[in-house]
């Protein structure tokens, strides 16, 4: 084999080794990144048309009071494809309780309950998650009436849908407990019969839907 063959081949060996090598450290970094850096992540505005965040508490033991709250603001940063969340907030307006009665609904922007004229707002931002299967566990901070506690959901990611005014819409399903009480929320009034007018344990139980924040030019 003639010289000058053997030192071309032993070149674009050695070039190939390098690009190689170059190639291999370039997966190795990428692969070394967090998920959540690796993700597309966007905003997600809920939509107040198409969302519930309501709840429920037992009444005198033997039923449950249902309600809901109809004004607030809040959004998910997201990336839908790998299904991971980076940031999880929301804002709501305490004097916009609704249980479908005027009076007890008086009676819950009171003092005695969220006193609304002190506390205008209550509000939720996710710290830390997990997954399991297609379950999600939230855990994040709440603020109720000047007291600030961690809360647990569990939940739901729901998919995406494209919408017909080409807006991209996401679904998400979640629920926990909290014990008002854990908020200084201590009103009750005991019945004949021992048990309480109002428990202590209200079920929060979310239907949220989300639009995705428009990329500016």
């Amino acid at each position: 084999r003639p010289r000058g063959a053997s030192k071309s081949m032993g070149g674009t060996m050695k070039t190939n080794l390098k690009r190689c090598a170059c190639a291999l450290a370039v997966c190795s970094l990428i692969a070394s990144l967090p998920l959540s850096a690796r993700a597309e992540m966007a905003r997600y505005d809920v939509d107040l048309d198409h969302s519930i965040l309501g709840f429920e508490v037992a009444h005198m033991v033997i039923s449950k009071t249902t309600g809901r709250f109809l004004d607030y603001k809040g959004f998910i940063i997201m990336d839908p494809d790998a299904k991971e969340f980076k940031t999880i907030e929301a804002v709501i307006q305490t004097e916009s309780i609704d249980t479908n009665h005027k009076k007890r609904n008086e009676h819950l922007r009171s003092p005695d309950f969220f006193n609304v004229a002190k506390y205008p707002t209550m509000t939720y931002t996710m710290k830390r998650y997990t997954k399991s299967g297609e379950t999600y566990t939230a855990v994040g901070d709440l603020t109720l009436l000047g007291v600030t506690k961690e809360i647990t959901l569990v939940g739901t990611f729901n998919g995406v849908a494209t919408d017909g005014m080409g807006n991209t819409r996401s679904g998400f399903t979640a629920e926990g407990t909290i014990n008002r009480k854990d908020f200084g929320m201590t009103w009750t009034k005991l019945l004949d019969s021992g048990g309480v007018v109002v428990g202590d344990t209200v079920k929060v139980k979310l239907e949220i839907e989300g639009i995705q924040e428009k990329k500016k030019p």
